[in-house]
């Protein structure tokens, strides 16, 4: 089965494993789809949510006494 990607349009090869499948496929260009196929037929599609990158806040004390 092929799926063609919502964001650039490359079709992704699936094998038969995903006849019965629900989650997340992930292209070459990066774009994360959620699919949803049952018998081998595409039952839904959409663009996951990207993940926010982000990077964790410093847990430095602001205003801490340095000696």
């Amino acid at each position: 089965m092929k799926i063609n990607c919502l964001s650039c349009g490359f079709k992704v090869d699936l094998d038969d494993m995903y006849d019965d499948f629900e989650g997340p496929i992930k292209c070459l260009c990066g774009a994360l789809l959620e699919v949803r196929i049952e018998e081998g037929m595409l039952k839904a599609i959409k663009m996951a949510e990207p993940l926010s990158r982000t990077a964790p806040k410093s847990k430095r004390m602001e205003g801490a006494a340095t000696t």
